[in-house]
């Protein structure tokens, strides 16, 4: 058994990781975590295949959890799940899950590829592409995408996270489904076990979406980031009905640039508005 765990970014898988594996032509049971930065293709089924699995004729349990990433972004074909589930079929006993996604904005791409049921407690750079699934595991969320997250989308990762505790969402595009506060047909959002949200790098959108509560139903004691100047027109000042709900159960933790926010009388007219404020002032 041979075990290579890394959540640090790489640049030497080509250089020193795939000459290792190589060498380990006996090998039977592998279990790869890796972090991967690429100059060239990205590491999908096909590129384990050529580079590790043809070298390894006794290998039978290979347990993997890859991402990569590629600058400027690299185009692949996608393989079908038959294919994929070819590929590893004399080597794992697990479905094999790919993930690729491309960001023209950033000009990045990025592959995520692993076994299913996945063990570990953390899933990151989920986008509008998240291949669905049960992830019980899972405690630490983050979501990335240049496309609007929906409402549908949240509710995805609802039922596919139910013991997320840390959220972090990452994606400026404004959503393009507006649901209205009282619309009947809409399906509220629990995050039982949520802690932590971060919405430091959110649109207003994705911060009316949590705080909203005909939207989302918040667990008692959530810590919230937020940029304060984003909270104060999503909240209409710290006054608006809708999001009070919410906000009443949140831990909000600030900074707040200049002097003048630094008055404590300033501060009291959205220190009620929640259940704990940490404040600093720059």
């Amino acid at each position: 058994m041979f075990s290579l765990f890394s959540d640090i970014p790489t640049h030497a898988y080509d250089e020193l990781i795939i000459p290792l594996l190589q060498r380990m032509l006996y090998l039977e049971k592998l279990n790869l975590s890796l972090r991967i930065r690429r100059s060239k293709a990205l590491v999908d089924a096909n590129d384990l295949k050529e580079n590790i699995i043809n070298y390894m004729s006794r290998l039978n349990k290979f347990t993997l959890n890859i991402c990569s990433f590629n600058s400027p972004p690299s185009q692949i074909n996608s393989l079908s799940n038959e294919d994929i589930q070819h590929i590893f079929k004399n080597c794992s006993d697990k479905q094999i899950i790919s993930c690729i996604n491309y960001f023209p904005e950033k000009q990045s791409s990025y592959c995520h590829i692993y076994s299913h049921p996945y063990k570990l407690k953390y899933y990151r750079n989920i986008s509008n592409n998240f291949p669905d699934g049960l992830f019980p595991f899972v405690v630490q969320v983050c979501l990335y995408d240049e496309r609007p997250f929906e409402h549908e989308f949240f509710l995805q990762i609802e039922k596919s996270f139910p013991f997320m505790k840390n959220l972090t969402v990452e994606n400026r595009k404004p959503q393009q489904k507006k649901l209205h506060n009282d619309n009947k047909d809409i399906s509220l959002i629990k995050y039982l076990h949520l802690t932590r949200l971060r919405l430091t790098n959110a649109h207003d959108d994705y911060i009316e979406q949590f705080l909203i509560d005909t939207k989302m139903s918040l667990p008692n004691n959530v810590r919230l980031f937020v940029r304060h100047e984003s909270l104060e027109r999503i909240t209409n000042n710290f006054k608006r009905d809708a999001t009070r709900a919410n906000c009443a159960k949140v831990n909000y933790v600030c900074r707040i640039f200049g002097l003048g926010y630094g008055n404590p009388q300033i501060l009291e007219h959205f220190k009620d508005y929640f259940l704990h404020v940490n404040i600093s002032t720059v």
